[in-house]
């Protein structure tokens, strides 16, 4: 049976096969998955490897530690009671009564119902190991086997979150045979440290690879979508185009899609001049900007105009000139913006002294700003 035209989910089958499969030949128990944020990742975790796996009899249990970023414990604890002992979520906070740290959970949690649930939190993470030993204590009174969805996972890798790291490491080593893990993240530095560096709770404990991107396959797809719905065919070939321009970004495309869909006279050029201005002109990229260190911004700068060597002479000298400071400036300088920049996922190392944007819409903000 055809698909609906106002399906615009591009379904990945075959690359949740892939990854099941994996899982099943017994020689992995997890895998860790890297892409820059809006490229799709979360979307085909959700709506093709989650179902995948539910078909093949696993219960699935996915995560977003962004949305949980200083508490992950709460998250991976809620959503584990979800799953294995729908009554038991309750129980557990009401045996944890701590300082109030609100920390929200939308949607059905068990034991509390339909709605928002604003959990009462501290900052102590001793508790988070015996928080967790409480769900895979829950979880072992069970005969399912799960998958543990765990998107931006680089969160764990956060001094504040080792203790709970250590711990989830331990109650996830010893229940291999039945808890198979996806760590996703969008931080692919974090991630190699995470699994890569010997101090890291998690060190050689996941493989990592590159997510699989979109690419000519998906465009087609979403072309042949639209011209089963609009009297004004798209075109291949303007719709590459506009892929290309807005680079390669599964969700800007879409963006451009709606554009064209709702305007088709205007055209693909209009559609596409709309998009770039929607999605490259967010005010809040200012806000972000306004935010940083100057050291930082000017870094950015040279990044977003097309400087590849930040440790070369001429940079040092333009970093020291645009601060003030002239040959004050040194390599420590550099490096320490590069460290901030990293950690809070503005920028990616990848390669020994190349850095990338992690998002092309804050690149392009920033190669514009002034105009």
């Amino acid at each position: 049976m055809p698909k609906k035209a106002n399906n615009w989910h591009f379904a990945r089958p075959k690359l949740a096969k892939t990854y099941l499969d994996l899982f099943e030949v017994g020689l992995t128990s997890a895998r860790g998955l890297f892409a820059r944020r809006r490229m799709g990742k979360t979307e085909f975790l959700k709506q093709d490897f989650i179902p995948a796996a539910e078909a093949r009899g696993y219960v699935a249990v996915y995560v977003n530690l962004w949305d949980l970023e200083l508490d992950p414990a709460t998250a991976l604890v809620s959503e584990f009671y979800k799953a294995v002992e729908p009554k038991g979520f309750d129980r557990v906070w009401a045996h944890f009564k701590r300082p109030i740290k609100k920390v929200k959970a939308s949607g059905k949690v068990p034991g509390i119902g339909e709605g928002t649930v604003e959990a009462e939190l501290a900052d102590d993470n001793r508790l988070s190991g015996t928080l967790l030993m409480e769900a895979v204590r829950a979880f072992d009174k069970t005969k399912i086997k799960m998958i543990l969805v765990i998107d931006e996972a680089q969160v764990l890798a956060y001094d504040d979150n080792a203790h709970f790291a250590h711990a989830l490491r331990a109650a996830l080593d010893i229940r291999k045979d039945r808890i198979k893990v996806i760590f996703a993240g969008s931080s692919e530095p974090t991630l190699r440290r995470m699994f890569g560096v010997s101090s890291e709770p998690f060190y050689n404990w996941a493989p990592l690879e590159p997510f699989e991107l979109l690419g000519r396959d998906f465009v087609e797809a979403m072309v042949e979508r639209v011209n089963t719905i609009s009297k004004y065919e798209l075109s291949v070939v303007d719709a590459l185009h506009a892929f290309s321009q807005l680079k390669n970004t599964p969700e800007f495309f879409r963006r451009y899609v709606e554009h064209y869909v709702s305007n088709p006279l205007d055209g693909s050029a209009a559609a596409l001049a709309a998009t770039k201005t929607r999605v490259f002109s967010d005010e809040g990229f200012k806000q972000q900007w306004d935010a940083l260190l100057a050291a930082d911004k000017v870094i950015l700068a040279m990044l977003a105009g097309g400087v590849t060597d930040l440790h070369s002479k001429a940079a040092l000298s333009r970093l020291g000139s645009e601060l003030g400071i002239g040959d004050a400036v040194n390599k420590n300088t550099i490096q320490n913006a590069l460290r901030r920049l990293s950690d809070k996922n503005i920028v990616t190392k990848i390669d020994y002294g190349l850095y990338q944007f992690e998002d092309e819409a804050l690149a392009d903000w920033v190669r514009h700003r002034d105009a």
